[in-house]
Parts: C-alpha cells; sequence; structure tokens
C-alpha cells in the first residue's frame, strides 16, 4: 500500500509541474501574442509542435520577444495541437453562426 502512495504523490508532483507550465504559457500568450494577434487567431490553429515551434521562430523574426518561450509551446501544442478539436464557430447573442466580416 506503501508503494501506491508514494507513485501517486509523485504523479500529483509531475501534474502541478506540468499545470505550473500550461500557466505560465498562458501568460506568455497573454503578453507575447496578443498585441499583434486576437486570441481567437492564435486559438483557432490546430498546430503540431514541430509547426508551432516553426510559428514562434517566425514570430521571433518579425520582433516577438518571448520570457518563456518553452512554456508558451507547451500550452499551445497542450491546448491547440493538432490533436485537439477545432475550435466552435463564433456565435452572434442569438445563437446563429456569426458571418465572417469581409
Amino acid at each position: 500500500m506503501k508503494p501506491l502512495l508514494v507513485i501517486a504523490a509523485m504523479a500529483l508532483v509531475v501534474l502541478a509541474a506540468d499545470q505550473a507550465t500550461l500557466d505560465r504559457g498562458q501568460k506568455e500568450e497573454g503578453l507575447t501574442c496578443t498585441p499583434c494577434h486576437s486570441l481567437r487567431l492564435v486559438h483557432s490553429q490546430r498546430l503540431p509542435k514541430a509547426t508551432w515551434n516553426k510559428e514562434l521562430d517566425k514570430m521571433a523574426g518579425w520582433g516577438a520577444k518571448y520570457q518563456d518561450r518553452d512554456a508558451l509551446l507547451e500550452y499551445l501544442v497542450a491546448n491547440y495541437g493538432d490533436d485537439k478539436p477545432p475550435s466552435p464557430p463564433a456565435m452572434s447573442a442569438d445563437g446563429t453562426p456569426k458571418k465572417k466580416q469581409q
């Protein structure tokens, strides 16, 4: 029984560390991405890790300054990776899909 408790405690520490990284990544998203992009644009993407990595490199080339790039990458992959379902369409107040602006 004691070994199971030790394993469970270790698993909680690992999960907490992962959540802390994701929290830092979300904060980094707000600091780094939103000066130029809406969160809707970022969150509508479903990219594999390698492609998110290339996107972050591209944004850095255009002047994005990261304080915690690794956490941002992990956050994007965990929440908007290619294995995640697509984001739902934008809805108007009456519950109908919003029309795309032209």
